[in-house]
């Protein structure tokens, strides 16, 4: 070995030296003492790459010195045995087809030589078990078969080794012996194994994270780690050989303040449960705060084999856990008893609105009853004045008497419909219609209007048929028309639809004061107007708040497009039908004249004796005889005693005693089937479905003077083509 390196050294390392400069590059090209042949990168000629050059000589130089040594001392009496392992001899063991071989060795002579190394109560119980195994019958006399024999070399090699227990068996079946100091020498050898193989051992369970411990079957400690005393916390004094299991349960019994009086039972539950060894269990110990699992195994002879592993981590993470769980359960308990209070108080507070939106809309009902009855009285008094003035300096007076009820009346009207809207009382009853005939009335009615204030109006014609409901996309397109000719200072409004796939949109554009984009969210807003549209028209704000509202009801969009100083466009988009028109049915829109209503027969019933009065006013100017009542019954009594029989029934829907619907079904029932104007400031669709399905017309408060003189006109036609 020592002249290799000395060759390695020479061949590699000292050229490294002369190239660094520490020693001169001659001996490289001149070799030491100008010899050529010891050249130290071409020694003896050879001519070959540095490092293959280096190992090559000093490869041949160890194997010339290590032939050499072997040839010139002979070898040991242990060497000789140990090569006979791999060179076959006189002294080989056997081979491995040894199995059908017998041999003359008995079970005792192999039990014997196993039991000096292992000792005689080991190799007893290991011979045991074997013959349990394998339902044998191992008799000392019996000569030991191959198995056997296979048996005691393994548990031999756990003791000496696989070489050396080879070498003991081939000499035992081979009847050989060896001389003494060659025995010696083996025991020697078989001893280091044993200890090297003590040591590996218990540096790998020093090295195992859980402590371990055996125990003799008279529970005495044998073996243990470095972590069984650290896990366990335990003095020096009990981690030695020797000390008993009962001693280091007491020390933990006092460690955990078990109470003197039971620290005996404590010890001797804690024994069963070691002894048994059924399941793993834990300990808690209060003072470190931990807690291990102790698992116990039985050994062969009797003793137990223990391991303890901190758990601690795991458990406090289970308990965190459970506690986490518990609190989590509390917390979910809690809240859904809270949930439940809340649904509880929820739907009481729902029931409660509704109840509320019930009452409110009873109220509305009523209210607007109420509020009408008032209005509706005066317009009919100003408008039997207006048709009484022949002109003069009253006639102004009267005619802004007019317009102020007018106002009024729209205002109610506005802040009556976004109630009903806001409420849900008014809701579509979709039929398909021609969008022209909706635009025709519109521009009837403000065609007037915009040539008063010198503006333009057009409609563009449309053929389409549209699916919506009518009255309410109606007062939608009136109150963009009127904002657009209210705003519109000069100019004009143009009215149009354009097709838009399977919609049609309608337009409404105009050249007025136009609206900043900044507020043109705002304007839907109710009582919201601009400063510049407040100085140009009276008005509240309400007109696009309504037609907001009539639009979400609709299920319509609503687009403004404006610029300030040249106008705006609003459009709003319904859906197309293919189904066919519903036709509105032929109304006499002239203007009638009073002569016609002469002769005419009018039976009155309203609980506001102020209107049964501006009604009986208007009714004869124009002509008509007036029967007036209060209620049903104070009706069929002046029937009775007037013996005249009326041409047509006008009745209010809210009566002190029933409605207007049921009187006009009495009176049907007792004079004949009479037409009959039922006149109401309820628009619910049920009080206008009932009217329809009895045949009765109806108007709306505060009645329109007009609308009410075309209807009765109506009547004298029905009676002279029924005369004729």
């Amino acid at each position: 070995m020592t002249a290799g390196i000395l060759v390695w050294a020479y061949t590699l390392l000292l050229p490294s030296f002369a190239d660094i400069g520490i020693i001169g590059q001659h001996i490289l090209i001149d070799g030491p003492l100008h010899i050529i042949a010891l050249r130290p990168q071409n020694l003896f000629g050879l001519d070959l790459p540095p490092l293959v050059h280096g190992v090559l000589w000093s490869l041949a130089l160890n194997v010339l010195c290590y032939v050499g040594f072997s040839l010139r001392h002979a070898p040991s009496s242990i060497e000789r045995l140990q090569a006979n392992i791999f060179v076959p001899s006189d002294l080989a063991p056997i081979a491995p087809s040894f199995r059908l071989w017998r041999s003359s060795v008995t079970v005792e002579e192999l039990t014997g030589t196993v039991a000096r190394y292992l000792g005689e109560e080991r190799t007893h119980t290991a011979f045991e078990s074997f013959s349990g195994t394998h339902r044998i019958s191992l008799e000392p006399k019996d000569e030991a078969d191959f198995r056997l024999v296979r048996y005691a070399e393994h548990i031999l090699a756990s003791a000496i080794g696989a070489a050396s227990s080879r070498l003991v068996l081939s000499l035992l079946l081979r009847k050989r012996t060896v001389s003494k100091k060659a025995a010696l020498k083996l025991l020697d050898d078989a001893n280091a194994a044993i200890q090297y193989n003590r040591e590996i051992l218990q540096t790998a369970l020093d090295h195992v994270r859980q402590g371990i411990a055996v125990f003799h079957k008279d529970l005495q400690l044998i073996c243990w780690n470095r972590q069984f005393g650290e896990i366990l916390d335990l003095p020096p004094s009990l981690i030695r050989v020797g000390s008993g299991l009962t001693d280091i349960l007491h020390f933990n019994g006092r460690r955990n303040a078990v109470a003197p009086e039971r620290i005996d039972d404590f010890v001797q539950a804690q024994i069963e449960r070691y002894v048994s060894g059924r399941e793993p269990f834990l300990e808690r110990f209060a003072e470190p705060g931990t807690v291990i699992e102790v698992r116990a195994n039985h050994m062969p002879d009797g003793g137990i084999v223990t391991t303890f592993t901190d758990i601690t981590p795991s458990v406090e993470a289970a308990e965190a856990l459970e506690r986490a769980n518990e609190t989590l359960e509390r917390r979910v308990r809690e809240r859904t008893e809270e949930l439940t209070r809340l649904n509880v108080a929820l739907a009481r507070a729902k029931g409660e609105a509704d109840d509320a939106n019930i009452s409110k809309t009873r109220f509305l009902a009523a209210a607007s009853h109420d509020i009408l009855q008032p209005l509706n009285a005066a317009r009919l008094y100003v408008t039997s004045l207006i048709e009484r003035q022949g002109g003069g300096g009253d006639s102004r007076l009267v005619d802004n008497i007019d317009a102020s009820l007018e106002a009024v009346e729209e205002i109610f009207g506005a802040l009556l419909d976004m109630s009903r809207l806001d409420t849900g009382v008014m809701r579509p009853e979709l039929t398909s219609f021609r969008i022209d005939d909706l635009m025709r009335q519109i521009e009837l009615e403000f065609a007037p209007l915009a040539g008063a204030k010198g503006l333009g109006l057009s409609f563009m014609r449309s053929s389409l048929v549209v699916r919506s409901d009518r009255r309410l996309l109606r007062r939608l397109v009136q109150n963009l028309v009127s904002n657009a000719i209210k705003y519109t200072p000069a100019g004009r409004v143009l009215v149009g639809c354009r097709r838009r796939g399977d919609r049609l949109r309608i337009d409404v554009c105009d050249t007025g004061v136009g609206i900043p984009e900044s507020q043109q969210r705002d304007i839907f807003v109710e009582f919201h107007r601009l400063d510049q549209g407040a100085r140009i028209a009276r008005g509240l704000g309400l007109g696009l708040s309504i037609v907001e509202r009539v639009a979400r009801v609709l299920g319509c969009e609503i687009e403004v497009d404006s610029e300030v100083g040249r106008g705006s466009r609003f459009a709003v988009t319904v859906p197309l039908s293919n189904a066919a028109a519903v036709e509105l049915p032929a109304r006499d829109d002239i203007r009638v004249d009073a002569s016609q209503l002469v002769g005419t027969t009018v039976l009155c019933i309203d609980n506001e004796p102020s209107v049964l009065d501006g009604m009986e006013t208007m009714l004869h100017g124009w002509g008509c005889e007036v029967i007036k009542a209060p209620d049903l019954a104070v009706a069929l009594a002046a029937i009775d005693e007037s013996q005249i029989m009326p041409n047509g029934l006008l009745i209010d829907y809210h009566l002190d005693h029933g409605n207007g619907i049921e009187a006009i079904a009495a009176l049907r029932a007792r004079c004949g089937d009479l037409p009959a104007i039922l006149i109401t400031a309820d628009r619910s669709p049920s009080v206008r479905e009932r009217a329809r399905a009895e045949g009765i017309q109806l108007l709306h408060k505060p009645l329109k003077p007009a609308a009410l003189r075309a209807q009765l006109a109506q009547w004298r036609v029905m009676r002279v083509a029924a005369a004729e």
